[in-house]
């Protein structure tokens, strides 16, 4: 696959983004698993928008605007990162935006099948935000991928929140 395919996954309830909604990062080389985590958020009610990418190169373009393939502009909310890929691994990709002014404050959440604690300590001294372990359990994983998107979504809504009211308090300094 190439190129960011965006995926609206709209739900009642959700209240993150600045459009109401998460936009999420996926960077996943699995289909079958980009799919179940579509699935996941539709299931758990999180109004998401998933912009999805096969590795962690072609994240770091999306993310860096570069080509005209992508169809969105905005900075993502969240990215959700597989460890395991072709080209540019997880842990690459979170030692490559660690070291990026740009890009550091964007929260990683980690999706591994590892449960290996060696792997999550390295993801979180790598910057990760979190660390969810898939499971071949759909019920389990719907439930973490609800509590990661509403808390994410909570995140976000204060994060577009705090700019906007401090792009109204700017305003009115300036008009002093």
């Amino acid at each position: 696959m190439s190129g960011a395919v965006p995926t609206a996954v709209a739900a009642p309830g959700g209240s993150g983004g600045s459009a109401g909604r998460l936009l999420i990062l996926l960077v996943e080389d699995e289909p079958a698993d980009a799919h179940l985590l579509r699935v996941a958020l539709s299931e758990s009610r999180v109004e998401a928008e998933v912009e999805h990418v096969v590795d962690g190169r072609e994240a770091l373009e999306y993310l860096r605007c570069q080509g005209a393939r992508f169809l969105l502009a905005s900075r993502p909310d969240l990215i959700l990162l597989d460890l395991n890929m072709p080209r540019m691994d997880g842990r690459e990709f979170l030692a490559e935006i660690r070291d990026d002014r740009a890009l550091c404050s964007i929260p990683v959440v980690v999706l591994s099948t590892s449960a290996v604690e060696r792997d999550v300590l390295a993801a979180r001294r790598l910057g990760a935000a979190d660390y969810i372990v898939k499971t071949a359990d759909v019920g389990v994983f719907i439930e973490e991928i609800r509590r990661l998107g509403e808390h994410w979504s909570r995140v976000a809504f204060l994060a577009h929140n705090g700019r906007r009211n401090a792009e109204a308090v700017d305003g009115r300094e300036t008009r002093k």
